[in-house]
Order: C-alpha cells, then structure tokens, then sequence
C-alpha cells in the first residue's frame, strides 16, 4: 500500500443546496483526503455523492464552508483552473465527456489542453487506450460506440492527463465485467505505482471493498467512516441508511444462522474456506447437495419470441461500417423473464431494438426491393422476427400497435423524460398509442402506472421530472412505458446506476408486473448475479452471435467459457467453485438463497 501523507482535499464545515431545493444536498460535510489514499464513497441515490465530485474541483460552489484541494482554496480567483490540471473526473453518463469526433482525437483533448507536447501525448493515448482496453477503436467515431465503450473512452481521456488526484462517480456502472475489472486494476496500479489519490464513488460493493477507507453518505451527511471492513460490519446501520449488505455479507449471516461457524468475510475464496472448514470440523470429508429441479414456466405461447438469421451492419455503406449483429438465432418463451448478457460491444442493445422495431428488418422498409440475383443463384437469406402475432418482416406490420404491446425502457431511461410535467410524460405514449381513449380514462391509466412504480401520484403528478432525484426519475420512464401495459417489456441495464436498494425495489417491481399482467420480461444486463437471481434463461452474445443459451444453474458452470467471453460468474458460482476443490459439490440455481440452502443441507446431512 502506498504510504499516505498529507492531506490533498479538505471539506471543511461545507454545505450545498441546489437552486429550487428545499433542503441541503450537503449539509455540513468535514472530510479530509491523505494523498495516494483510496477512498471508497457510498450511498443511497440522492445521498449528495456526486455534489461531492463536483465541488472538488469547482464545477459547483460551495454555499458555506471552505475547500482546499492540493493547498488552493477552490473558492478563490482562477484556482479551479489550476485544480483541474490536477483533478480528473469521470462521470457516469459518458455522453456528458465526449468532444471530439474521433476516439484518439477525444483522448487527446485534456493533455492538448493544459500543454503537453505532441509526441507525449501520443504516447499518453496509446497508454491510456491499452489501459481500458480500447486501443483497437483509436480511429472510430465514438458516436457508433456502445455505451460501455464510451464510457471507457472517457475513462482513458482522464488518464491521459495522468492527474494527480482522480474521481470516479459511479463510471464503472455500464460496463461488462471484463472491462469494470480492467478499470479498477489500472485505478489500483495508478494508486499503489505511482502514488495517484483516488476518490471511488460506487455502487458496487465489491469494488468498495478494494479501498483504504470507506465513508457513507445520507441525506448530504456523513453517517459513517472506516475501513471497508468496518463498515459492513455495521449491516443494521446500512439498512437504516437505504443501502444493502455485500452479497457475501448475506450469504454468511444465513450460514450462521443456520447453524455453521464463518467469520465476516468478503472475498468468495475466503468464504469457501471457511465453509470448508466447518465441514472437516463436522466430520465431511466430501459431500453433494441434491439436483437443481428447473423452475416451471406458464406459457400459452401465444406471445413467443422467435429471431432467425438477424445480421445488422451500422453505417453499412461508410467508412465507419460496423457489424453489430452476425446471424442471431433465438427463440424466448411466453412467461420468460429472460436475461441477455455479453461484453460491451457484443450487440445486447443492437438486438433487442430490432424487437419493437427501432431498427427495422430491411425487407420491413418501404424502399426495400429485392436484390437482382445472378440467373441460378438464390435470394440471400433475409432476417426473420416474429413475436406473437406480429411479423416484423413485413412492410404491412402494424409498428404503432407493436410498439404498444412491446415496451422498451432504455440503457439511461431517465433521458427518456422530456416533458413539462410526470402526468404530461407518463400519458405521452398512452394518448399516441390509444387515442381512443377519454381523458378521465388516461388520467386513472397513469395515476396507476406512477403508484405501481410507487411514486406518489399526488406529489409528483405535476413537478417537473427534471427536479425528480435520479431513482425517482427512472420510475417516471419506466411508468410511461408501462402503461399502455405491453405484453413484454424489454428493459436495457435497468439497475444500472441506481443504489442497491433501489436495484432491489426495481427487480421486485419488474416481478410484480411479470406476475400480474406483462407476460414476458427481457432483460439486458451486465450483473451476473441480477441475472442468476432473476432470469428463467439467459442468452450470451458475442460478436453479434448466441454463444450459449440456458438456465443459470446450468449455463454459470462455464466459468472459465464466460471469462473468455468478457463477463465473469455469480458470487455463488465463484464459492461453489473452491469448495469443489475441497469435494463439496453444490448445485444450485445460482441464487444467494438457494445456495446457502444446499450448503446447510450437506452441512447437516453431515452432522446427522
């Protein structure tokens, strides 16, 4: 670990209120910051994390109390310039960080800008793009990049600048595995190589758990400091704070209460050991717990999904060309809740737009005509898509009706929001796809889509969605999409960004609609664990094509497959996976709680 000196940022006694705000988004914040620190911050969604990036190097400006960054007061004359030479921010929409037309051109900005010489800054955006991973799109336009890789072109454009301190505000949040683990390995070397203070605003436990230091914000207060360690052994004061334990953290309280001895650990290896453990202590030299019985799916399969051949080329006929899509084949059952995993870049997002025909099939366009083939040659081989009654081939294709029965919440739903009001937002799509219907009957279809996200209808019906916290907003989007009440509903990383108790509150309402009335729910996600708690099956993409397709429990047990792939296994599969070293062999769904059944079950049929 690197030795920590003095301290580089210092809040002292800071408040911040936002203009229009009722309350304080910090209230009294005193915090120090050593150098070559790595400092985790966590907190629920609208806690006042990102206000805290932002007062560091003067993009906001504190109503009370004082800043000091690297000795210079942020307050003061032309400090903040100078401070930002030596603070970089990475945010979470990557959108908001792009400037320039071409990747080298966008990484080159920040060390063009404070004077660094030419053939230095050649070598900084080789450097950098190798360190996300990047450097094979040097010369794409970031335009045609997922929102996965633009996020790490953002990445390396800070790192270019090779600042002293660096600031993450939840910029790992839209990448796959691979690439969160990439980033957080060059954030880790910068920070014990080179002596680079880190400042890691995150959801994600796990990668708090990495830090020196841990501090949890409530309500723009800190409520908490410690080690990593520390903090989570304070679950009960979390959950009064809106945030969740670890995984694992959950995982070992269950054990124990089930009878077994294991200490608070956080790393997976740590924990199977420690399981392995209590079963030599119980006499088990080996043991299998009972076979996964697969989950029953209710499907009239009037509303089935079946994709055949979908190929798809992005800027087809320019030098940008793209493939994003080479020869998808799938079929989704009615009553699924389907996952779809792959690394960024795989054509997750390019695939399920073609499914409510954001992209139309190219026989499904008006100008389409049939390509002249050589005298004995056959027609090529045109996509096919079908879903329920609706054939998405066809130029006659209903699309308006389709996108009604087929909800799409995207990647950032929140940026789907553009009205002057939530009622005015929620009912945009209901009066265009069901223009019949009276006004009082709009008005109870939307007071019912906002209280089934569990809003308030009362409270919020009439703000504006841009004054809505960020969880609040992205309950409005998925609100209007939800209320023409779709048949499926399809949802890209719908838990991205959003605190784990909001990831929570979002997963039991996708449920609820699932069991109520959606018939089928697909969802696009990076989180293998969301995926092994939630999804009937699952399908893995890789250069636009299905790499595999089954249940979690049966799919998971390609660890090292999947790792080749970009993505990584749930925490379950990980545990599970050491303690077959030891002769224990749980099979389980994947599921946290399914797995910590089946550990006790061997556990006592041992002990009997």
């Amino acid at each position: 670990m690197t030795e920590i000196q003095e301290n580089v940022i210092t809040f002292d006694k800071v408040k911040f209120s936002y203009s229009g705000s009722n309350g304080w988004a910090l209230n009294g914040i005193d915090l120090s910051v050593k150098k070559g620190e790595f400092l985790s911050v966590i907190g629920h969604n609208g806690s006042g994390k990102s206000t805290l990036a932002r007062l560091i190097n003067g993009l906001l400006e504190a109503d009370a109390g004082t800043i000091q960054v690297l000795g210079m007061n942020v307050a003061e004359g032309k400090n903040p310039i100078e401070i930002r030479k030596h603070v970089g921010i990475v945010f979470q929409n990557p959108d908001n960080q792009m400037v320039a037309s071409i990747v080298e051109d966008d990484v080159a900005f920040g060390p063009e800008n404070i004077g660094i010489e030419r053939a230095e800054i050649g070598r900084r955006i080789e450097w950098a793009l190798k360190a996300v991973g990047m450097e094979e799109y040097r010369h794409s336009t970031p335009a045609r990049l997922s929102g996965g890789q633009k996020q790490r072109i953002a990445i390396a454009g800070v790192l270019a600048v090779k600042p002293e301190i660096i600031v993450l505000d939840e910029s790992t949040a839209m990448l796959d595995p691979k690439g969160r683990r990439e980033v957080i390995e060059v954030i880790q070397r910068l920070n014990k190589d080179e002596g680079m203070t880190v400042i890691l605003i995150t959801h994600f436990m796990e990668e708090a758990l990495l830090a020196d230091r841990t501090v949890v914000l409530n309500r723009g207060e800190i409520v908490l400091s410690g080690t990593p360690e520390e903090i989570f052994e304070n679950g009960d004061k979390l959950e009064a704070f809106n945030l969740c334990l670890p995984r694992i953290t959950e995982i070992v309280n269950s054990l124990n209460r089930g009878g077994m001895s294991v200490p608070n650990v956080l790393r997976p290896e740590a924990l199977a050991a420690a399981v392995a453990e209590n079963f030599k202590s119980a006499g088990i030299e080996e043991g299998r717990s009972s076979p996964v019985s697969p989950a029953e799916i209710n499907s009239a399969h009037e509303w089935d999904i079946d994709i055949k051949n979908l190929t798809f080329t992005y800027s087809r006929k320019s030098a940008f060309a793209s493939k994003a899509l080479n020869g998808i084949n799938l079929h989704i059952d009615e009553g699924e809740f389907f996952g779809i995993i792959g690394h960024t870049g795989s054509g997750k997002s390019t695939l399920v737009q073609h499914l409510n025909a954001l992209i139309k099939l190219p026989q499904a366009e008006k100008k389409y005509r049939k390509k002249r083939v050589k005298k004995g040659q056959p027609q090529p081989e045109l996509p096919e898509i079908t879903i329920g009654e609706y054939d998405l081939s066809r130029k006659k294709c209903d699309f308006r009706k389709l996108r009604s029965d087929v909800g799409m919440v995207f990647q950032y739903p929140e940026y789907q929001l553009f009205a002057e009001s939530v009622f005015a937002d929620v009912a945009f799509g209901l009066k265009n796809f069901k223009k019949e219907l009276t006004a009082e009957q709009v008005e109870e279809a939307v007071r019912s889509s906002i209280e089934m996200v569990g809003l308030d209808y009362n409270e919020v019906k009439d703000k504006s969605p841009f004054d809505l916290s960020g969880g609040q907003k992205r309950r409005v989007a998925i609100a209007g999409v939800i209320v023409t009440r779709p048949k499926i509903l399809i949802l890209d990383e719908p838990a991205a960004g959003l605190d784990p108790l909001g990831k929570k509150e979002i997963t039991a309402l996708l449920h609820k609609l699932h069991e109520e009335w959606c018939r089928t729910v697909i969802i696009v996600s990076h989180d293998m664990d969301e995926i092994a708690e939630n999804c009937t099956r699952a399908a893995v993409i890789s250069g636009g094509k299905v790499e595999m397709c089954e249940r979690p429990s049966e799919l998971f047990r390609h660890g090292e497959a999947l790792r080749g792939l970009g993505l990584d296994t749930p925490l379950t599969s990980k545990i599970s996976e050491e303690l077959a070293k030891s002769n224990i062999t749980i099979e389980c769904d994947c599921t946290a709680e399914d797995f910590t059944r089946k550990v006790l079950e061997v556990y006592g049929g041992g002990n009997a």
